[in-house]
């Protein structure tokens, strides 16, 4: 029994351990720069992820209120591996947030709220 508890902290904190990392190493995608010289929020996830289906819907919602000033695009993983790759995305949904060279500024792991992206998009100045 010890064995199976020392496995499974062991696993969490190796799991921990990945999104420090990743959360400390934002990184700049060569050539993935929003096409249209906006600033950009990219959404990571998996058509079969619950999570990533709810945010999905609330990124259709905010392209058609937003999408004047900022560019909204889902990232599946069966479908753009490489970006996952190139992110470094180790957990979905994961929304990474581009300026509008293509500079990540910040990002998020797990599901936000509609009102929360606004809020994070407010306070990173990419709408007003």
């Amino acid at each position: 029994m010890k064995f199976w508890r020392h496995a499974v902290v062991g696993l969490v904190c190796l799991v921990m351990g990945f999104l420090v990392v990743g959360q400390a190493l934002p990184t700049q995608a060569q050539g993935a720069a929003p096409a249209t010289g906006k600033p950009a929020l990219y959404e990571f996830g998996a058509g079969y992820c619950f999570s990533c289906k709810e945010m999905a819907i609330i990124m259709a919602e905010l392209t058609k209120s937003h999408s004047d000033q900022v560019e909204f695009r889902m990232v599946y993983v069966d479908k753009e591996k490489p970006l996952f790759d190139q992110y470094k995305i180790m957990l979905i949904p994961t929304q990474v947030f581009l300026d509008a060279s293509g500079k990540e500024v910040d990002r998020h792991i797990g599901a936000l709220s509609q009102e929360d992206v606004l809020k994070k998009l407010k306070e990173l100045k990419f709408i007003r």
